[in-house]
């Protein structure tokens, strides 16, 4: 099993529940990890392309205004299931700004496994 996995993408959202968060764009960091069964990949279209996670993740924010953190997260570990490869996603979303000066982050974290 090989895991693939992608640390600290900074995505930039509109997402929040609160009437202060509506309509302005605030950071997110993103850790992916994918469980791929592969080994001995020797050229990129024998194993996933971990700049999809990064393209998944900003066209899930351009779509428009997320409620909530969790549904960011459950909506970029199925895009990466897309790739019919991944057998496993486990997404965390950050955002820095929810409790600040407080915390230095608040978010989520959920793993999907196909099938």
């Amino acid at each position: 099993m090989t895991k693939i996995f992608v640390t600290g993408l900074k995505v930039e959202a509109q997402i929040g529940v609160y009437a202060h968060e509506k309509g302005k764009g605030q950071p997110l960091v993103v850790d992916v990890e994918l469980d791929v069964p592969i080994s001995g990949a020797t050229r990129l279209a024998d194993t996933v392309n971990y700049e999809s996670v990064g393209e998944a993740a900003r066209a899930i924010a351009a779509e428009g205004h997320i409620l909530l953190v969790e549904d960011f997260a459950e909506r970029l570990a199925r895009a990466c299931l897309a790739d019919p490869r991944v057998t496993r996603a486990r997404v965390r979303v950050e955002k820095p700004q929810a409790l600040a000066p407080h915390a230095a982050a608040a978010g989520v974290e959920i793993t999907v496994v196909r099938g």
